[in-house]
Formats: structure tokens, sequence, C-alpha cells
């Protein structure tokens, strides 16, 4: 196997790394993903244990996730713009240790509005360490693997749904929910141990700094990419928000099988993370394409058969696949921002933070008006035709530059 290459921006010069040495970087930056994962997905099946904490409703304790939610939004291009010319394993660094501080401080909160200025304050080194980490994984890998290779840091996140999630949701319950956050900030701290350890120190970056980041914004592809994963995805969101409840009064099902529900979740995300990301470096287009269609359906279905336990399973272990636009919609940013790499790889995981904080408030406006549980697949369904136009527009406009180019180029006869 030939030795693979790590650069700290397009820019800069590169140092080999072996194999071995490449695959601990990515553990590391996994082992990051998964306690990222698991504090943003675990409070989902813990909202009636902190809404009974804090004297609030289901509906009321929700905010907190949207509180989270929007800590990625603000933090992901702040930071990014910040750090643009840093190193970014001192940036990695940095994020995490903000990340393990502030999950220790969200389980010591005495007050619900404290508690939530934790979540916020928690929120903000989230996209800006998945972009940066998407970027290092991307530099150490032939072109035609930078999905898959994506996909690997992010295979943290799915295993976070599928063993950290239901662990910390489980013990959550036995125990207290506080006792999730913390071992979420020791997770973060583990972190920051492992990049210390197995990532060089790369070179600071030349010619890059807070103007050339903020090109990125200039592009109107950037801008349909984030709306794509910022509209289309608000469904995942608005179901695994309020998930306890879909099982326990719709589906009719005991509280300890919200763990179990959130496992084949986090199954679902394995597989579409894993096939997915292979599927996205043949063909990514349509790959997210289809994959908004086929997440329609199923988001349909769900409202329509939450009631039967069998059929809910399904249906989250699909929705659950859905996450094979993750590392996709990641590597199309990288493909549309020019040099404004960490930037618009940072603003991403903004674009899904949208997503979560609009799940989060289009269903809690959709239950307080009577329509029940079962109706955040309608909601989500809904928001997916809104993805799919974006997505449309998008190809539809890459198409006429391309078409205008092209013409440009032929001399005139």
């Amino acid at each position: 196997m030939t030795d693979l290459r790590i650069a700290s921006a397009p820019s800069s010069g590169q140092s080999i790394l072996s194999p071995l040495t490449v695959a601990l970087i990515i553990i590391a930056l996994a082992v990051g993903s998964f306690g990222i994962g698991t504090g943003e997905f675990a409070i989902m099946g813990l909202l009636p244990d902190v809404a009974t904490t804090f004297g609030v409703t289901n509906a009321q304790a929700g905010y907190v996730i949207s509180a989270y939610a929007f800590g990625v939004v603000v933090g992901a291009p702040v930071l990014a713009v910040i750090g643009a010319r840093f190193r970014r394993r001192d940036l990695l660094l940095a994020f995490m240790a903000v990340f393990a501080v502030g999950n220790s401080a969200s389980a010591l909160a005495p007050t619900f509005e404290s508690f939530l200025l934790m979540r916020f304050l928690t929120g903000l080194p989230h996209g800006a360490y998945f972009g940066v980490a998407a970027l290092v994984a991307a530099s150490m890998v032939p072109v035609n693997k930078r999905t898959q290779a994506v996909g690997k840091v992010m295979l943290g996140l799915t295993l976070a749904t599928l063993i950290g999630t239901p662990l910390a949701a489980f013990f959550g319950q036995m125990l207290d929910w506080q006792y999730m956050f913390a071992a979420v900030g020791i997770t973060g701290i583990l972190t920051v141990i492992l990049i210390a350890i197995f990532l060089p120190r790369d070179e600071t970056p030349v010619g890059i700094n807070a103007w050339t980041e903020l090109e990125a914004l200039k592009r109107k592809q950037v801008w349909l990419t984030l709306g794509i994963a910022a509209t289309g995805f608000c469904g995942m969101f608005a179901v695994f928000t309020y998930i306890s409840p879909i099982v326990t009064e719709v589906a009719g099902l005991s509280l300890s099988m919200v763990p179990v529900i959130m496992a084949v979740f986090g199954s679902g995300m394995i597989v579409g993370n894993i096939f997915g990301a292979k599927l996205a470096d043949l063909s990514l287009v349509r790959t997210i394409g289809w994959t908004l269609f086929i997440y329609f359906l199923v988001l349909v279905t769900l409202s329509m058969t939450a009631h039967i336990p069998a059929l809910l399973f399904v249906c989250c272990f699909l929705i659950g696949c859905s996450f094979v636009v993750g590392p996709a919609l990641q590597t199309r940013l990288m493909d549309v921002a020019g040099n404004a790499q960490t930037l618009a790889a940072a603003l991403n995981h903004s674009a899904f933070n949208v997503a979560n904080a609009l799940g989060a408030l289009f269903g809690g406006l959709a239950i307080s008006h009577g329509y029940g549980y079962a109706s955040m697949g309608f909601v989500g369904a809904i928001m997916a035709v809104c993805g799919f136009a974006v997505f449309f527009v998008s190809i539809a406009l890459e198409r006429r530059d391309r078409h205008m180019a092209a013409l440009a180029a032929c001399p005139a006869e």
C-alpha cells in the first residue's frame, strides 16, 4: 500500500504519513464525532426526564435541542473564519476542549435557563470540528475516495446513534440524565488526548485568511448545497426530537423501547454511511437526488403507520439510512467552494443543524395545533419536497453554467 499525504491547506507543503498513522488519525477524529453524536442525539430520548427535572412541558424541553442547533449554526461559520489562519491540528484540539467543558457544565446546570445556555455554548464548536476533521480526512486519500474518508470520520457519529445514544438513554433513565452529559464530556477529553498523540502538527496555512474563506459566501452553489441540507432533512430531526412520545403514545410501546428504536435508527445510519459513501464516490449527484426521493416516501409512510410497532421500526431504520447525504453533501461543498474549504466544510453542519432546529420547531408547532406526534413524518415530508426543489435548482443552474462555459470556449464561426 502506498503512503498517503496530509495537507494543512491547499497551498501548504505536504508530509508523508504511513497507512497506519492515517488509520489512527481517522480513529481519533471518529472518537470526537462519536462524542458529538451521543451528546446531540441522546437528549432526544431523555426529553421527558429533562422536562420533569426542570418542571417544563415536553414541548418546552425540546427547546434545548434548538438551542444546541442554534449554537452549531452560529459557531460553525464564525469559528471557521476566525480559525482560517491556524493549524488544523490546533483547531481540532481547541474545538474538542470547548465541547468537553460545555458538556460537563451542562451536567451541572442548576436551572432550565442555564441548561439552555450551556447547550448553546456546547454547540458552537460542533460544525467547525466536523468541517476541519473532514478536510483532514479527505486530504489523506486519493480524490476518488474522499467521500469514503469523510464517511469514516462520520462513522463515529453513526456509531453514537447505534451504541452511545441508546446506552446514554438507558442509563439516563436508570440514573439521571445529567450522567449522560458527564460521560460525553469525558469522551471529549479522550478525543483531545488522541488527536494530540496521533495527528502530526501541520504547517500554518499560507495565503488563507478570513477574507479568502468568506469568498465561499459569494458562490451560489455553496448556498444551494447548504439549502438542500437545511430544508430537506428537517424530518429526521422532527421525528427523533419527539421519538419518545411517538414510541410510547403512538405505537403503544413501553419507555424501555426508546433506546432500542434509537439503536435501529443508528443501524440505518451506519448502513447508509458505509454503502452510501461508496455510491457517492461513484455518482455524487444521483446519490443525493435518489436519497431525497426515497426519504420523502419513508416519512409519509411513517406518519401513516407509526401506530404499528414493526413498521415504525422499519421506517426509523430507513430514515437512518438517509444519512448517506451527510458525507455526500460534505464532498459536494468541497467541490463548489474553491479555496474557501474550511468555511464551506463547517457550514455543512450549520445547515444540518438549521434542519435540526426547524425540525424541532415545526414538529412542536404541529403538536401544539393538535396534529399529534404521528404527524412528524408529514412535517418532514413537506420539508423534503422543499429540499428536492433546492436540489433541482442547483443541478439546473450547474448544467446551465457548464453549457454557457462550453459555448464560450468554442471559437466563433
